[in-house]
Protein backbone atom coordinates (compact mmCIF):
# COMPACT_ATOMS: atom_id res chain seq x y z
CA UNK A 1 0.00 0.00 0.00
CA UNK A 2 3.16 2.50 1.00
CA UNK A 3 4.38 1.97 -3.21
CA UNK A 4 0.15 3.11 -4.09
CA UNK A 5 0.48 5.65 -1.91
CA UNK A 6 3.63 7.41 -2.80
CA UNK A 7 3.28 6.93 -6.29
CA UNK A 8 -0.17 8.10 -6.46
CA UNK A 9 1.25 11.48 -4.48
CA UNK A 10 4.51 11.71 -6.82
CA UNK A 11 1.60 11.89 -10.38
CA UNK A 12 -0.44 14.10 -7.80
CA UNK A 13 2.90 16.58 -7.75
CA UNK A 14 3.72 15.94 -10.78
CA UNK A 15 0.68 17.42 -12.12
CA UNK A 16 0.06 20.30 -10.24
CA UNK A 17 3.25 21.08 -10.88
CA UNK A 18 3.07 20.67 -14.89
CA UNK A 19 0.00 23.03 -14.23
CA UNK A 20 1.75 25.85 -12.48
CA UNK A 21 4.63 25.82 -14.40
CA UNK A 22 1.98 26.45 -17.84
CA UNK A 23 -0.16 29.64 -15.99
CA UNK A 24 3.33 31.16 -14.89
CA UNK A 25 4.50 30.45 -18.85
CA UNK A 26 1.35 31.99 -20.05
CA UNK A 27 1.03 34.90 -17.85
CA UNK A 28 4.28 36.43 -18.52
CA UNK A 29 3.39 36.16 -22.08
CA UNK A 30 -0.35 37.62 -21.08
CA UNK A 31 -2.19 35.23 -24.19
CA UNK A 32 -5.28 35.39 -23.77
CA UNK A 33 -5.79 31.73 -22.30
CA UNK A 34 -4.07 33.38 -18.80
CA UNK A 35 -7.63 33.36 -17.47
CA UNK A 36 -8.68 30.06 -18.24
CA UNK A 37 -5.71 28.63 -17.26
CA UNK A 38 -5.46 30.31 -13.88
CA UNK A 39 -9.17 28.68 -12.97
CA UNK A 40 -7.71 25.50 -14.17
CA UNK A 41 -4.51 25.57 -12.34
CA UNK A 42 -6.92 26.68 -8.67
CA UNK A 43 -9.10 23.69 -10.17
CA UNK A 44 -6.22 21.25 -10.33
CA UNK A 45 -4.89 22.46 -7.12
CA UNK A 46 -8.45 21.43 -5.27
CA UNK A 47 -9.43 18.67 -7.34
CA UNK A 48 -6.18 16.46 -8.01
CA UNK A 49 -5.24 15.65 -4.49
CA UNK A 50 -9.30 14.81 -4.31
CA UNK A 51 -9.49 12.34 -6.69
CA UNK A 52 -5.76 10.54 -5.95
CA UNK A 53 -7.48 10.36 -2.50
CA UNK A 54 -10.09 8.20 -3.69
CA UNK A 55 -8.54 6.31 -6.17
CA UNK A 56 -6.52 5.62 -2.31
CA UNK A 57 -9.23 4.81 -0.72
CA UNK A 58 -11.08 2.41 -3.22
CA UNK A 59 -8.10 0.68 -4.20
CA UNK A 60 -7.50 -0.25 -0.49
CA UNK A 61 -11.13 -1.52 -0.29
CA UNK A 62 -10.57 -3.66 -2.95
CA UNK A 63 -7.61 -4.93 -1.89
CA UNK A 64 -8.51 -5.04 1.42
CA UNK A 65 -8.42 -9.28 1.81
CA UNK A 66 -4.72 -9.10 -0.27
CA UNK A 67 -3.47 -6.81 2.69
CA UNK A 68 -4.78 -9.38 5.29
CA UNK A 69 -3.01 -12.43 4.10
CA UNK A 70 0.35 -10.71 3.52
CA UNK A 71 2.81 -12.58 5.77
CA UNK A 72 5.13 -9.11 5.93
CA UNK A 73 1.51 -7.50 7.34
CA UNK A 74 3.41 -6.03 10.82
CA UNK A 75 0.10 -4.28 12.52
CA UNK A 76 -1.05 -7.17 13.31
Amino acid sequence: MNKVKRISALIGIIFIAAMYILFFISAFFATEYSNGLFLACLFSTIVIPIILWFFQVFYKLAHKKDDDNDPGNKEA
